[in-house]
Order: structure tokens, then sequence, then C-alpha cells
């Protein structure tokens, strides 16, 4: 089982702060879609990604245990 975070507007559009679903041995890409087509998430494609606090690029595979956040990017003014 996996502990997913949402952050920002990622957060709002899901309804929950983290959610649990067993998505080890997937890629992140993988997930982005699974999650993207679950939630209906907008740009989420665009989201960096952290698996256990590191940055991870869309080619690496989560394990079972990890928690994965997706972080959207932020603008200012």
């Amino acid at each position: 089982m996996n502990k997913i975070l949402f952050f920002a507007h990622l957060k709002d559009e899901v309804g929950e702060e983290n959610i649990r679903i067993d998505v080890a041995g997937r890629t992140v890409a993988e997930v982005k879609e699974l999650l993207a087509a679950e939630y209906n998430l907008q740009k989420l494609d665009s989201a960096m990604t952290a698996i256990n606090e590191e940055f991870a690029s869309n080619e690496d595979v989560i394990e079972a245990g990890d928690e994965v956040a997706f972080i959207p990017p932020v603008s200012g003014g």
C-alpha cells in the first residue's frame, strides 16, 4: 500500500489531502495517468513528483510502502 499526497489545486480537485492505494511496481508516469483518469485531475502531468521526500522522474518505479507526493508548479505575484 502507498500513501499518495496532493498539494495546492490537486488537493482541492481530489477532495483529500492524501489517499492510500497500491501502486507498487508502477512508474510515476503510470500512476499519474491512473490518478488523472480516476479523479479527473487537470495538469497532473506538469506536477513535480517526490517519492519518500526525494524528487523523482516519470520513469522511477514506486515500491511497496513508498510515499508519493504530487506538487504542482506554483505561480506567484
